[in-house]
């Protein structure tokens, strides 16, 4: 139980470093800001334009009488934005560490270089645009694990008394675990990590995640806070990439004596 304070740990490092930082911090705003820019104006447009939308799916329901055609009509137009809102919870992490890949790997490669005892960072060998398709590969794959534990969760979500206090907790746990699996990815993948490895890693100290991509992913569920902690929580999980590695750092004992006192 104890990672599960270590975790949380590493989030406010992460936070607090960017703090100390604060032309990284802006640095690191830009992709998330983006990001939210895009989003806002695809749920805008879906707002607006929705209801057209559905009615151009539904074309076998222009001669039902009123009410049933406003009701099954205006019912689908709902849903269609509530799958919308609800993909896009699930892809804001992916599609911002995607935008802003260049912004976090040197956000990363500068934490890196602040904490390790020699000032040095691992550097990547591999061009951006082969970067860039491995994250997107990455995050697919990421996304369709996640997505299967979102239809398990859901159809749990049907017993009585458990689908209602139990499975939700189980959820939040599921979705910190794959939140923490993207943020971590900028520094691992930058170490040669791939997925399958990187997975491998993140199971070997669940609590360790869990206490750091529990509270985070709490804390997205609040509108537009995911653009503002983004910077941090890639500072975070950088450090917390470097204890699952077993590099030293140079925050190790101070940390230490922090925990024993």
């Amino acid at each position: 139980m104890r990672d599960l304070g270590v975790g949380f740990k590493y989030l406010m490092r992460g936070q607090r470093w960017v703090a100390r930082h604060g032309k990284q911090y802006g640095f690191g705003l830009v992709p998330g800001l983006i990001t939210l820019v895009l989003y806002l104006a695809a749920l805008v447009s879906l707002a607006v334009w929705g209801g057209d939308f559905v009615a151009w799916a539904t074309p076998f329901a222009d001669d039902w009488s009123s009410p049933w055609l406003g009701l099954f009509r205006g019912l689908l137009t709902v849903v269609l934005f509530a799958l919308a809102l609800l993909l896009a919870v699930l892809t804001f992490t992916a599609v911002t560490l995607l935008i802003g890949q260049p912004f976090y790997e040197s956000l990363s490669e500068t934490v890196d270089r602040d904490v390790s005892p020699d000032g040095t960072a691992p550097e990547s060998q591999l061009p951006l645009w082969r970067e860039l398709w491995i994250s997107a590969r990455d995050s697919l794959r990421v996304l369709g694990r996640a997505l299967c534990w979102a239809v398990l969760l859901f159809a749990l979500g049907f017993i009585p008394f458990l689908g209602q206090t139990v499975v939700p907790v189980i959820g939040f746990f599921v979705t910190g675990f794959f939140l923490t699996e993207e943020l971590t990815s900028v520094a691992l993948q930058r170490r040669g990590v791939d997925l399958r490895a990187r997975l491998a890693l993140l199971r070997s100290r669940r609590t360790l995640v869990w206490g750091f991509g529990t509270p985070l992913g709490l804390a997205f569920l609040v509108p537009f806070v995911a653009v503002f902690l983004m910077p941090g929580a890639v500072a975070g999980a950088t450090l917390m990439a470097r204890d699952l590695l077993g590099e030293e750092t140079r925050e190790d004992n101070a940390d230490v004596k922090q925990v024993a006192a």
